[in-house]
């Protein structure tokens, strides 16, 4: 794997991890109301759930290109077709991540509410299925590809949702409507490009 491949990935692990979404919303809430550490340990319990999740995609891939080869192309076309569904749905958002403080103390610990959030959310398993592909040498092995990858998008995960917790634990005033929405534009506007960019090469 190159060094310009693993850098393209991991900017565009950024431009979506940035953006809050569900797993963010509980760590912004619980970072809020008791402090960044209980926010930290929903970020570990996250990793753990996606850490599972990759495992399941890796050992598919590595069946899907050895079984069939000739359906990785449609995989990846559709993995483009939806990091361009996913910019859209950004720009349509509207920089709220909810009244976040007023949500219920977890009846399990914070480590556990966070892998059941990660693990509630369907969509992180396709989107960790659609993601990774984009970036798969399908003559090299798949397995170990989407493995390095995977893990190279936990340490993105893991540094910007600790941001969040951070930031909320110690300054909730920063995640401002107004500032998410940016991010929700800017990053939006990358993902559309970059699945345009990704089904137009696949046509060469």
């Amino acid at each position: 794997m190159s060094i310009s491949l693993i850098a393209g990935f991991a900017l565009a692990s950024f431009l979506i991890v940035v953006v809050p979404g569900p797993t963010v919303t509980v760590i912004v809430a619980n970072s809020l109301r008791d402090g960044y550490r209980a926010g930290l340990m929903n970020v570990a319990g996250t990793q753990i759930g996606l850490l599972i999740m990759l495992l399941i995609v890796a050992l598919g891939l590595e069946t899907v290109i050895s079984v069939m080869a000739h359906a990785f192309f449609w995989l990846k076309l559709a993995g483009a077709a939806y990091l361009i569904w996913l910019g859209i749905s950004l720009l349509r958002s509207d920089g709220d991540i909810g009244s976040v403080s007023k949500q219920k103390r977890p009846k399990t610990g914070y480590f556990w509410q966070g892998f059941f959030v990660i693990w509630s959310n369907p969509k992180a398993l396709l989107f960790y299925g659609a993601f990774i592909p984009q970036f798969i040498d399908p003559q090299q092995n798949a397995f170990w590809q989407a493995m390095i990858l995977g893990l190279i998008f936990m340490l993105v995960a893991t540094v910007f949702d600790s941001l969040y917790a951070l930031a909320a634990g110690k300054a909730g005033d920063l995640l401002t409507r107004s500032r998410v929405r940016l991010v929700e534009k800017m990053s939006g506007l990358f993902l559309i490009g970059g699945g345009l960019w990704l089904a137009t090469l696949k046509k060469a």
